[in-house]
């Protein structure tokens, strides 16, 4: 089978989610910036004219197994050019992009959550429930939508 994500570790899978996302994003006429270090949660910036850009953090899951995804708030700061890329690997299927703006966060809903854990060793974060039930409200995050507005 082609898509037979489960033989890839979850390095691998990561690896791929990103190198697939900036793909992506090439096909449609940005250029792509890979940072050499990922010490700010920005995994590569995208460009498009000239001042024009994104920071993107890409995440992925495997819908089998996975179904919460998170950013730190000390890395993923809510702003308008900052982007959360979600790649969903479901096995028989070729992969599912996702683009997430930062700020939608700003109105959660069941999908878009926030938690703060005051008092525990957690550290606050923004996450995306990935239910079965929640992912008709992913939609209107497909890539194919989000990148039209950018």
């Amino acid at each position: 089978m082609r898509y037979d994500w489960s033989r890839l570790n979850h390095l691998q899978l990561g690896r791929y989610a990103e190198y697939f996302t900036k793909m992506e994003f090439t096909m449609f006429g940005f250029d792509v910036y890979t940072s050499e270090v990922d010490d700010s949660g920005i995994d590569f910036i995208i460009k498009k004219g000239d001042d024009q850009y994104y920071g993107i953090q890409v995440k992925s899951i495997r819908m089998e197994k996975t179904n919460y995804i998170f950013f730190p708030k000390d890395k993923f700061h809510l702003k308008k050019n900052l982007l959360a890329a979600v790649v969903i690997f479901e096995n028989g299927k070729k992969p599912s992009l996702f683009l997430v703006p930062s700020n939608a966060w700003l109105e959660q809903d069941s999908l878009l959550v926030e938690y703060d854990y005051e008092g525990k060793k957690s550290k606050p974060e923004y996450g995306l429930r990935l239910s079965r039930k929640n992912l008709p409200l992913l939609n209107r995050f497909s890539f194919d939508k989000v990148i039209q507005s950018l």
